[in-house]
């Protein structure tokens, strides 16, 4: 009950705020953009309760169904993060949830190198299509190795990181930088990816690296959306109607979520984030031009994705010994 009464009081203030920013009549923003405010009701729960942030709802829903510009889709989702997990992110430290705070560490400092240069130099270049179909691709990756390694359930895993020498560190920040290109791409990823490494590599529990992840997201979102909104000037009137829509909702969602993963077992929480994963496959397939172009890189990334998380999947370094 205390995380209810302590999320009670971070909505309040984010509400408070929201009357204040949005002016004198901020429903309009929920009447005008009520598919944002749905969208993110679902975005905002799987956000807390899973390793992928909010945004890996909101940029393929925008893209793909609402068909709002990838680069507003991106912003927005870094804008709606930085409320959301945020939140979330309090809620699982005032909780006292088990998290790694060794892994936040490291992989935070890799995704702030990557997620400026990522969103100035590289976003520019790739094509929105490609873009939705690359983290797609990623992803999916992911979930075809979470899915073998998770055929037993009496499978071992660690509840805190077994070694961090100067490999881990190294391995971490990696994680982190890889993390942060994509975060810098669209909007969301270092949760996802370093959540791929500490699990499939370091053998952490899903429990422990599911709210870990939810943290990294919130602290590599927070530098995402300063950069967007300050330096690129990409916080447009558009995209702050759309966080307008959104905001008194993920304050709620998002910590509710990490509460309701904190309820679940790893077995259920690997589950569910392999249904996401495929469902976000499926939507991809059905909705993006699979032009030479976009087969072509899609299939290049999971390819190495896939060769990348076998690779760990194989390692026995950090095997836990029963």
């Amino acid at each position: 009950m205390k995380g209810l009464y302590f999320n009670a009081i971070l909505a309040i203030m984010v509400w408070t705020a929201w009357f204040y920013l949005a002016g004198p009549n901020p429903w309009i923003y929920i009447q005008e953009y009520w598919q944002v405010s749905v969208t993110m009701i679902f975005g905002s729960l799987i956000a807390g309760a899973t390793s992928e942030g909010g945004g890996a709802v909101a940029f393929p829903v925008f893209t793909k169904l609402l068909h709002i510009n990838p680069t507003d889709a991106k912003v927005f989702s870094l804008a709606i993060q930085s409320i959301g997990m945020t939140s979330a992110s309090l809620v699982i430290v005032y909780l006292g949830i088990k998290v790694e705070w060794r892994v936040i560490l490291w992989a935070s400092l890799g995704g702030a190198l990557s997620i400026i240069p990522s969103s100035m130099w590289l976003a520019p270049l790739l094509p929105p299509p490609v873009l939705k179909m690359s983290f797609t691709a990623m992803i999916t990756s992911f979930a075809l190795t979470l899915f073998v390694l998770n055929r037993r359930e009496e499978r071992l895993c660690h509840d805190d990181l077994p070694l961090i020498r100067t490999q881990e560190k190294a391995i971490l920040i990696g994680a982190g930088f890889l993390g942060g290109i994509m975060s810098g791409l669209v909007g969301t990823g270092i949760d996802i990816v370093t959540f791929s490494f500490i699990v499939l590599l370091f053998r952490l529990s899903e429990k422990v690296g599911t709210p870990t992840s939810v943290i990294l997201m919130s602290i590599n979102t927070l530098i995402g959306f300063a950069l967007h909104s300050l330096v690129l000037e990409k916080f447009t009137p558009q995209v702050q109607a759309y966080w307008f829509a959104a905001m008194p909702i993920v304050v709620i969602g998002a910590p509710v979520g990490a509460m309701i993963c904190n309820l679940l077992n790893r077995i259920v929480i690997a589950r569910i984030l392999i249904l996401l994963i495929t469902f976000e496959l499926i939507t991809s397939l059905w909705l993006i031009p699979l032009t030479p172009l976009v087969m072509t890189t899609s299939l290049t990334i999971f390819i190495l994705f896939s060769g990348l998380y076998y690779w760990m999947y194989r390692i026995q370094t950090y095997e836990p010994i029963g």
